[in-house]
């Protein structure tokens, strides 16, 4: 019997009162696994939030900043912002090969015989990976600052960023989540994110101005939702954010957490029956 099981189980506390328990213990519980997870994992962690962010950051600055900007602290200004939404994206995907990797393994179906709201499995999940998302924001924020990023708009400016940045790749999340419960091989998912995020990635503003685009591609780039959480992003940091750009970013995400949501619970529970 897993750990999970057992702390379900004491939960319902089956020896004395069979009960089932409430969301939030169930939930709880879930939190828990992921946590454990993690610090099992805490190698893999730093690679993706730490080593990884911080790398592309120095590439892109110092490899690419004077070519494009002609000044690498002019690109780092206008860089930072995109990049930390640049690595959030591509940590995504790994709440669907979670999920994924459980139903293979034949997690879930322990689950499915265990009296609890089932979807607490997935927002145990879906919590700690807020972690990992705010380790690689943070990191690639802090070596920004080590290599003179200046935020004009200040601390408050910041937080507000960081915090736009974390409702993305939540809201992101929910995407690889309900496909990771409807692929049929974890090396499906992993292609599939190849397939749809380097492209949105690398036709996006992170790297470079749709100023400087041809007309028809500026277009196109403007409206892809990496763009459009750099460009709100950048635009918090420097305090020249654009209302409709904000307010067309917030309820962007809130369409997919709308609908990626309740589309993940269904699909799991149809899954578990």
């Amino acid at each position: 019997m897993s750990h999970t099981q057992s702390r379900l189980l004491q939960t319902m506390n089956l020896s004395e009162h069979p009960q089932r328990p409430n969301a939030l213990h169930a939930v709880s519980t879930f939190v828990w696994r992921s946590w454990r997870k993690t610090l099992g994992k805490l190698h893999y962690l730093a690679i993706d939030s730490v080593i990884f962010p911080a790398v592309f950051l120095l590439i892109f600055t110092y490899l690419f900043g004077g070519a494009i900007s002609g000044s690498t602290g002019n690109y780092l200004q206008f860089l930072l912002p995109g990049m930390m939404v640049y690595t959030v994206t591509t940590m995504t995907v790994y709440i669907g090969v979670g999920i994924k990797t459980d139903i293979e393994r034949g997690v879930f179906n322990r689950f499915r015989t265990l009296p609890f709201w089932q979807p607490a499995a997935i927002i145990g999940t879906m919590a700690i990976n807020l972690i990992s998302f705010a380790a690689a924001v943070i990191t690639t924020f802090g070596l920004g600052m080590l290599l003179g990023f200046r935020p004009e708009a200040g601390m408050a400016g910041v937080l507000l960023a960081f915090l736009l940045v974390l409702f993305y790749a939540f809201s992101l999340s929910w995407i690889f989540a309900s496909i990771g419960i409807v692929v049929k091989k974890t090396e499906t998912l992993t292609t599939m994110s190849y397939i749809v995020l380097y492209p949105l990635m690398f036709t996006s503003n992170v790297f470079a101005d749709t100023s400087t685009m041809p007309e028809w591609l500026g277009r196109i780039v403007k409206y892809n939702p990496v763009s459009l959480a750099s460009a709100t992003a950048r635009g918090l940091m420097h305090g020249t954010t654009e209302i409709s750009v904000l307010v067309t970013t917030l309820a962007g995400l809130g369409l997919i957490i709308l609908i990626f949501i309740p589309l993940t619970f269904r699909l799991y529970c149809q899954k578990s029956k």
